[in-house]
């Protein structure tokens, strides 16, 4: 039965293509920078493929800040609460760093990670200017 089951195991993870670990990003500004893990998805697979970019960010509402990403990224769940420092996909190309916690309308946001560090530095009124990088 062992035998069976490592067997499974293994057939499962040579399927995915890829080893578990969780891929991961640097956000940095003039502000300070912050390191995120992603979230295993078909979006942020895709976002990695974009890094590195630099993206235009505003204040919206007081929670967080959000920029256009140069091409949308694909459909995945959405939910409609986050916390401070979840990073998330508005709509199909709205790139967004909370650094409040709090709930959106419907259709919600695609969760793409989590920030690292101390995602207060974002807790600023004004526009950011950020630069996304994958982290090797």
């Amino acid at each position: 039965m062992l035998k069976i089951l490592l067997s499974a195991m293994a057939l499962t993870f040579a399927s995915t293509g890829h080893a578990s670990a969780q891929e991961r990003i640097l956000i940095s500004s003039d502000w300070g920078e912050v390191t995120a893990e992603l979230v295993d998805n078909a979006a942020t697979q895709q976002l990695i493929q974009m890094l590195p970019i630099t993206i235009d960010m505003r204040d919206h509402l007081r929670q967080e800040k959000t920029g256009r990403l140069p091409s949308p990224l694909p459909a995945e769940s959405r939910q409609r609460d986050f916390s401070a420092g979840t990073l998330g996909l508005w709509g199909s190309n709205d790139f967004v760093i909370y650094y409040r916690s709090g709930r959106v309308p419907q259709p919600g946001i695609v969760i793409l990670g989590n920030v690292e560090g101390d995602v207060s530095i974002f807790d600023r009124p004004g526009p950011i200017t950020v630069r996304v990088e994958h982290i090797d």
